[in-house]
C-alpha cells in the first residue's frame, strides 16, 4: 500500500466536493486527509486528497475523477512536492512542564497562540512527519485536544498543475 497525494482542480460550485468525495465512497476507498480551498482564481477550488492504495486503485480513481463534469484537472503530486499541514494542539500547562513545552515549541518553530494557567494552545506547521513528531513529544505532558488540517501541496519550482 502506497500513500498518494492527489490534486484536483474543480469549479468552485455547490455540490462539487460531494460528487468528488462520493466517488471514493462508491469505490470503497478511504480518504486519509482532505483539504479544499479557493485558488488564485475565485471560480475554481483546489482539492488535495491523501489516500493509501495500490497503483491500480490510484489509476482507477484518477480516471473516474477526470470523467466528472466539474473537474478541470487531476494530478498525482510527486514525492518531492512541497507538502504542509497545520495543527492546533492544546496541552496541559503544569508549571513543572512549562519550560520543557516551550523548548519543544522553539525547536519545532511552533507558536503559542493561547495561554492560560492550566492549558496552552500551540500552532505547528510543517510536513506531516514533523507534525507527528511534535504530537509524540507532547503526549507525556497531556494532550487535551488537537485538530489537523490535512495536507496542502504544490509542485516545486515553476511547474504548475496545468503546465504538466
Amino acid at each position: 500500500m502506497n500513500r498518494f497525494v492527489i490534486s484536483v482542480y474543480v469549479d468552485n460550485q455547490i455540490g462539487v466536493l460531494t460528487r468528488v468525495t462520493s466517488l471514493f465512497t462508491r469505490r470503497g476507498f478511504n480518504i486519509d486527509t482532505l483539504t479544499v480551498g479557493e485558488t488564485e482564481r475565485s471560480e475554481y477550488s483546489r482539492i488535495t486528497i491523501t489516500m493509501a492504495g495500490d497503483c491500480y486503485a490510484r489509476d482507477q480513481l484518477i480516471n473516474q475523477l477526470k470523467k466528472q463534469v466539474n473537474v478541470k484537472k487531476v494530478e498525482i503530486l510527486e514525492e518531492d512536492a512541497t507538502k504542509r499541514e497545520l495543527m492546533l494542539i492544546k496541552v496541559h500547562n503544569a508549571s513543572e512542564n512549562r519550560s520543557d513545552i516551550m523548548t519543544a515549541v522553539d525547536v519545532f518553530r511552533a507558536s503559542v497562540i493561547d495561554y492560560s494557567p492550566t492549558a496552552m494552545c500551540i500552532e505547528v506547521t510543517g510536513n506531516p512527519s514533523k507534525i507527528d513528531a511534535f504530537v509524540k513529544l507532547m503526549q507525556p505532558f497531556g494532550i487535551l485536544e488537537m485538530c489537523r488540517t490535512g495536507i496542502v501541496a504544490l509542485d516545486r519550482g515553476e511547474q504548475t498543475l496545468f503546465s504538466k
